[in-house]
């Protein structure tokens, strides 16, 4: 089983695969000899492709973030403090 990112890049990958080609595979036999068949099938393959792309484009950005928050010391303390148990007396005795 993989983690949680790959299960989110299957997932997301499937259901804007299904829009942008089961979608218009639909479109070619509901909508039958429309004159607008063609223009809802690229709205449904631009649609797809767009969301996908920016979807992406947000996922990856999360995965390895260039810059990271900027904290002040007496955050990161408190922080340390909360999250981990560190006395900010004792800040050698740090656990691992």
């Amino acid at each position: 089983m993989g983690t949680r990112a790959d299960t989110a890049l299957v997932v997301v990958t499937i259901f804007w695969g299904f829009i942008g080609v089961v979608c218009p595979l639909l479109v070619q036999f509901c909508m039958g000899r429309s004159p607008s068949k063609g223009i809802v099938q690229i709205m449904f393959i631009m649609t797809a492709a767009c969301c996908y792309l920016f979807w992406l484009c947000a996922f990856l950005f999360q995965l390895n973030p260039l810059v990271g928050p900027q904290l002040e010391s007496n955050l990161i303390r408190v922080m340390q403090y909360e999250w981990m148990g560190i006395d900010p007396e004792h800040v050698s005795e740090v656990p691992k």
